[in-house]
């Protein structure tokens, strides 16, 4: 019974992922997982570019003093070339490419032991996020 409903939910996910990539001329994604900062900080920088345009975008997190900036830059770079590669006759000057929309959730944890005071530990966890974002072109929009 179980085995029935959990082949279920992969095919549905597999067919969700296959209508995501059969969009043609639409949005792009690009996903970074388990990057080793808290979730916290990674929506402080992601806040700075949500909903701007590529080129301004680019611009905040190469000036941004924060450690996470450098890690969505490659991430948006990153977003940019599956556009790219997605419409390869429209050119990217032309397209006036944003940015759509940016997430941030809650990776894995690891949960590691500080030594404390009288033989006790106190429990550090070390926090990792996942980022997903989603590029598209303003003319896409409009019509």
């Amino acid at each position: 019974m179980e085995a029935t409903k959990k082949l279920k939910k992969s095919v549905l996910i597999r067919q969700r992922k296959e209508q995501d990539k059969a969009q043609v001329g639409g949005a792009s994604t690009a996903k970074l997982l388990n990057c080793p900062t808290s979730p916290r900080k990674m929506r402080l920088v992601v806040d700075l570019i949500r909903g701007a345009k590529v080129e301004n975008a680019l611009y905040i997190l190469k000036h941004s003093s924060k450690e996470a900036a450098g890690r969505v830059e490659k991430l948006l770079l990153s977003a940019i070339k599956n556009w790219e590669t997605q419409n390869e006759g429209t050119s990217l000057e032309n397209s006036a490419l944003f940015v759509k929309e940016v997430s941030v959730g809650g990776g894995r944890q690891l949960k590691r032991l500080r030594p404390a005071p009288q033989g006790r530990g106190y429990r550090i966890r070390k926090r990792s996020n996942h980022v997903t974002l989603v590029v598209d072109s303003l003319n896409n929009v409009n019509s």
